[in-house]
């Protein structure tokens, strides 16, 4: 009975310490995406190249905008002096053109989110072929992207942001 107990308590002993030695021969590392995503040389470059490509709609926004508030303001101005005829003309004017504004503006929002998804998508796929270079040539056994807590130490984020930067 007492050498059961002991060849019990051995077996547990050997199978509760084999995960601590896997694990302290385990590499690990992580990378912190939204740092890639905001800090990356690939990131600030799509980045310019979105402000570039929208900048004549975002513009063009503006100047309707701008043209909304003209009118809106000269109806209430002359409200009291325009006949009503007039006025429910103007306010009509104002409420097709507020419509085709918000509607301008829903499809550069949509645009702007459909190519900026595109343009991260593209970073993010040579992000994790320059992760995987690092892994394979640091001997890593696992790199994780998201964590609840993670040591400094095993931070990769600035190896990854400095390969992207080289342009691997």
């Amino acid at each position: 009975m007492l050498k059961r107990l002991f060849l019990a308590l051995a077996a547990m002993v050997m199978v509760c310490g084999s995960p601590l030695t896997v694990a302290a021969e385990l590499k690990i590392g992580f990378i912190d995406a939204e740092r890639i995503n905001k800090e990356s040389a690939p990131a600030e470059r799509a980045s310019k190249q979105l402000e570039k490509e929208f900048a004549p709609r975002a513009q063009e926004l503006q100047r309707r905008e701008a043209q909304i508030k003209t009118l809106q303001g000269q109806l209430e101005k002359d409200a009291l002096t325009l006949g009503e005829a007039e006025r429910r003309t103007k306010e009509q004017e104002l409420g097709r053109l507020t419509l085709d504004f918000q509607r301008m503006q829903r499809e550069y929002r949509e645009d702007l989110n459909l190519r900026r998804n595109q343009e991260l998508g593209a970073l993010f796929e040579r992000a994790n072929r320059v992760i995987r270079q690092i892994a394979e040539a640091e001997k890593y056994d696992i790199i994780l992207q998201e964590a609840v807590y993670r040591n400094p130490k095993i931070d990769i984020t600035d190896k990854v942001l400095k390969a992207l930067a080289d342009g691997k």
